[in-house]
């Protein structure tokens, strides 16, 4: 039985041996859960080049390679998904998910606490710490470009004679309108960022890309093109100038839309709504499967969607002060929300969300 037991440590990606590296890339390659990019060796070396704390728990039994999960651990030892809030969909890299326990993991690693968000729900590994789900939206390319949208037509109508009347548009309205699907100008991605950026600043949320490592990794994976993994930035340009643009990263099978935006200038011909349709044609023409969409409530995101992967979403503890801490302040925030305060008694739970996304983006 003592062969049988557990043995986890922490390594960083670029630290792993070639028989770790080789069993990450086999357990991916067998494992059809683990299709999105988020889970290639790749994109956490492209993580670990935008930040110090990028990390991988290397578990064992009997001596054998058993499963790895790649988190990144803050100033605090607070762990969090790879990429931390900018992270859409995590787990277990295995080849399966049979006697996997978490908290385990992260105790023989020394990990004292995991805050995790979107990772899958159907790793049964994850239910003990669950507390709500969500689901990530996927464009069905499995029978083609043309199938998916002609299946999407019959669901959505109005959705797609819209779309129809914004090709129509474009076309009668400019001279000229030119998709760039691999797009490598240095331009364009600082483009990107300056709307992003500005779209954050309309909308009145936390702008991603005032910290550093946000831009750092967004910039690594565009430079990336290898096997398994490649990093997308893509382009609508209209009359010669950028209409559209999106970044984005692609497994073998599946594209994951990232982060669009566009001019609002060119707003009436919906120019990200048409450089998403060309980047799934494009996908589709190179022989993908699939573009996911992420989690998220959007119009365009349920009307494109063909189903949904579940994403489960809670928090993992070990015997510790700072799983201690966090618990505490947990049971506060429940304790004043059943007070008699009025719109009071919520804050302390909004002021938790907030202080955890900040440290979130910030390391902590």
């Amino acid at each position: 039985m003592a062969s049988q037991a557990l043995m986890a440590e922490l390594k960083r990606p670029s630290a792993l041996s070639a028989a770790e590296r080789d069993a990450w890339i086999a357990f991916t390659n067998a494992n059809p859960a683990l299709a999105s990019p988020y889970f290639r060796l790749a994109f956490a070396e492209c993580c670990e080049a935008a930040r110090d704390d990028t990390r991988v728990i290397v578990a064992r039994k009997g001596g054998a390679i058993f499963g790895f999960l790649p988190l990144q651990i803050g100033r605090v030892s607070y762990a969090r998904p790879l990429a931390g809030p900018l992270g859409d969909v995590h787990g277990v890299i295995t080849e399966g998910d049979t006697e996997i326990d978490i908290p385990s993991w992260l105790n023989a690693a020394g990990v004292p606490l995991f805050e995790f968000h979107s990772a899958l729900a159907i790793q049964s590994c994850w239910r003990p710490g669950e507390a709500w789900r969500d689901g990530s939206w996927i464009i069905d390319l499995a029978n083609g470009y043309e199938a998916f949208e002609d299946d999407r037509s019959a669901v959505e109508p109005k959705a797609f004679r819209n779309i129809r009347s914004r090709r129509r548009r474009l076309e009668a309205d400019h001279d000229v309108a030119e998709f760039r699907m691999d797009d490598r100008r240095p331009e364009v991605l600082e483009t990107l960022f300056a709307w992003k950026s500005a779209q954050y600043r309309r909308t009145q949320v936390f702008d991603v890309f005032s910290v550093r490592w946000a831009r750092d990794l967004i910039t690594e994976i565009a430079r990336r093109d290898d096997a398994g993994f490649r990093g997308i930035v893509s382009s609508l340009t209209i009359d010669g100038e950028l209409a559209a643009i999106h970044a984005g990263m692609a497994s073998e099978t599946r594209c994951h839309y990232w982060f669009p935006a566009y001019d609002p200038a060119f707003n009436k011909v919906s120019p990200g709504l048409l450089l998403l349709l060309e980047t799934a044609r494009d996908a589709a023409d190179k022989g993908l499967t699939s573009v996911e969409l992420g989690p998220g409530d959007y119009d365009f995101k349920r009307n494109l969607g063909g189903y949904q992967i579940p994403l489960s979403a809670g928090c993992m503890v070990t015997r510790s002060p700072a799983a201690a801490l966090r618990h505490a302040a947990r049971a506060l925030a429940d304790t004043v929300e059943r007070a008699p305060l009025g719109p009071m008694k919520t804050l302390p739970r909004r002021l938790l969300r907030r202080a955890d996304k900040l440290s979130a983006f910030y390391a902590v």
